[in-house]
């Protein structure tokens, strides 16, 4: 949901037109290693941004049951990492890029993370309700867009809920958190590291 790719093609398109070109990259955490496949079109596929690792790497652990969110899944490193995290839970993993939710529902089943649900942003069911949303989030879509997201998906928090965004500086993670803020959300800066930083959310 991020972005835009080499040659022009946008992550956030439905169906990529960038020819495919499989690959792989290696996630190593602290607790966790997992190898997973990328393709073209979609974010990030020759490594792990930097982003997504400092979001991973300073979180607290999800909530151990009940349905969790990973917002813009790409090929999945977010949503994999939550799911190993926390076993008894559901993870879905929710983009508009069709290639990107094969990837992931193939590197759920490679890493046998038998509860991630990978699934378009239509397909979730309206009823659900997330006890965590993590997410590194489409910040390049324009800040209509990106507005309307967060505050479709952060109004599906549980009351005891809490979402964790990764923001760089220099692409507005000051005036996001302001934002959010004047929308009625509680929002810290969790943490901070190199030029990212990790927005703390919790419901309005």
């Amino acid at each position: 949901m991020r972005g835009v790719s080499n040659g022009g093609a946008h992550y956030f398109q439905e169906r990529p037109q960038a020819p495919s070109r499989p690959g792989s990259v290696d996630l190593a955490l602290p607790d966790l290693h997992l190898r997973l496949e990328t393709d073209s079109g979609v974010f990030s596929p020759e490594r792990v941004d930097l982003g997504t690792r400092i979001l991973l790497e300073s979180v607290p652990r999800p909530p151990a049951t009940g349905d969790l969110l990973d917002l813009g899944c790409g090929y999945g490193p977010i949503a994999l990492t939550m799911a190993a995290r926390a076993p008894e839970a559901t993870v879905w993993a929710v983009d508009v890029n069709r290639r990107c939710l094969e990837l992931t529902a193939r590197n759920a089943t490679a890493a046998a993370l038998d509860k991630v649900r990978s699934v378009h942003v239509d397909e979730v069911p309206p009823e659900l309700r997330f006890r965590a949303i993590w997410s590194n989030p489409a910040i390049r879509i324009g800040k209509p867009a990106l507005h309307a997201m967060l505050t479709q998906w952060l109004d599906r928090l549980t009351p005891d809920g809490v979402a964790y965004l990764v923001v760089q500086k220099h692409l507005g993670s000051d005036s996001l958190q302001r934002w959010l803020t004047e929308q009625g959300w509680t929002t810290t800066r969790h943490a901070s590291r190199a030029t990212y930083r990790i927005l703390k959310v919790t419901p309005r």
